[in-house]
């Protein structure tokens, strides 16, 4: 994470967004003007306004019944977030439902569809999740209990280049399809946040069970993961973007448990892991050069090469010396981490296996489970299964 001189400033979800395009839309279907800048409460209790981006009014047809709708848009500010909806623009338009109907939802251009089962949403709604539901509706109901009108109404819900935006994102992982999702649980966007990626973790666990997968990987990077897909073939729903998250992971699926888990990593990223850490972050934890001496000197390296590591720059750099001397670090550590990995699952029936890459995506280090491996199902096919033993140098 990088440092900064100021605090990072926070932003809007897009359940935030869809929140404030809404209420403006419906008090302007109730007969009033589009509100501008439009109010919306948090569940939090904070109250923030928004400026509106486009406003329009209209009359059928485009699958809506007779009658009028209105449409309004915000654009989002993700603050100083990475995010990839950051500058998008949110829309929602709002039409009379049946009486009685209540307020319910639709996916419009560039708002994805759930087509798996796991996540907190039917399959087949559009993928506007619970907060944000509840959210929107509140909002819109306040309208209507403003103008005194039934809160019967129909709210589409769309993103401009959602579909294409979605493509950067793990929504296809997760089985949304056609979009993105609407998210948010607080309605503030907290720049680089933690917790976000680890609920992806877990709603990708959670599509994975729903799915009644036996196999899951949880990788570290794009490379690890190329490494693990050509090893057993995995499809994308078995593939677990964990990042630097080791630890949040393992604690999910302690409760959540897979029965058969591979994780993939880096060799500095696992040297960590092999010393107990579940935050593999560099900024937060840092290579360890002496506790890789002393691995070397537990497979006999002699004083030269333990001294020449304890002095190295780089985790690669020990790599290659210990490759140099015919000694199978990678592997060694490999086994610290399955280990220190088993010790969060307890004994939850998880049987685990660690694959260690070098920085060209190579699996150089493996420590298998020493508990039965479920069989691959029918359709995944292991491959390359004698790889991560010890391994001609090569250069780094």
């Amino acid at each position: 994470m990088p440092e900064h001189a100021t605090p990072l400033r926070r932003g809007w979800t897009t359940g935030t967004c869809a929140t404030a395009a809404a209420r403006a839309a419906a008090e302007a279907l109730f007969g009033g003007e589009f509100p501008d800048p439009v109010t919306v409460t948090l569940p939090g209790g904070q109250t923030p306004a928004f400026a509106l981006a486009v406003t329009e009014r209209g009359e059928g047809p485009d699958g809506i019944p007779d009658g009028p709708w209105t449409m309004a848009g915000v654009v989002k500010d993700a603050g100083d977030d990475p995010d990839v909806t950051h500058g998008a623009l949110v829309r929602a338009r709002v039409w009379r439902g049946a009486p009685g109907s209540g307020v319910t939802f639709r996916a419009g251009p560039g708002v994805g569809t759930v087509t798996l089962p796991g996540l907190p949403l039917a399959v087949g709604e559009p993928a506007i999740n619970p907060v944000p539901r509840s959210m929107i509706a509140q909002a819109v109901r306040e309208a209507a209990a403003e103008a005194g009108q039934p809160a019967d109404l129909v709210v589409e819900v769309g993103v401009e280049n959602g579909e294409q935006l979605a493509r950067r994102t793990m929504n296809g992982r997760l089985g949304i399809l056609g979009g993105l999702s609407i998210l948010g649980t607080t309605g503030i966007v907290v720049p680089y946040s933690c917790a976000a990626w680890i609920a992806s973790i877990q709603r990708g666990i959670d599509v994975a069970r729903a799915a009644g997968l036996t196999h899951v990987a949880a990788c570290t990077g794009d490379l690890s993961e190329k490494a693990v897909v050509a090893r057993y073939g995995l499809s994308e729903q078995a593939l677990l973007d964990m990042g630097d998250f080791v630890g949040g992971t393992l604690k999910y699926l302690r409760r959540h448990p897979i029965p058969r888990l591979t994780l993939c990593g880096g060799f500095a990223k696992f040297g960590k892991l092999a010393r107990g850490l579940m935050d593999l972050h560099s900024k937060r934890n840092s290579v360890d050069f002496d506790w890789l001496a002393e691995r070397l000197a537990e497979l006999g390296a002699g004083t030269d090469l333990i001294a020449q590591a304890r002095g190295a720059n780089t985790a690669a750099q020990v790599l290659g010396m210990a490759d140099a001397a015919g000694l199978a670090l990678a592997d060694h550590v490999a086994e610290l981490a399955r280990r220190a990995a088993q010790n969060v699952l307890e004994d939850a029936p998880v049987a685990v296996e660690v694959l260690v890459t070098d920085r060209q995506g190579r699996i150089v280090g493996c420590a298998p489970s020493p508990a039965p491996m479920n069989p691959l199902p029918p359709g995944e096919k292991e491959i390359g299964a004698g790889l991560g033993k010890p391994h001609s140098p090569s250069p780094r």
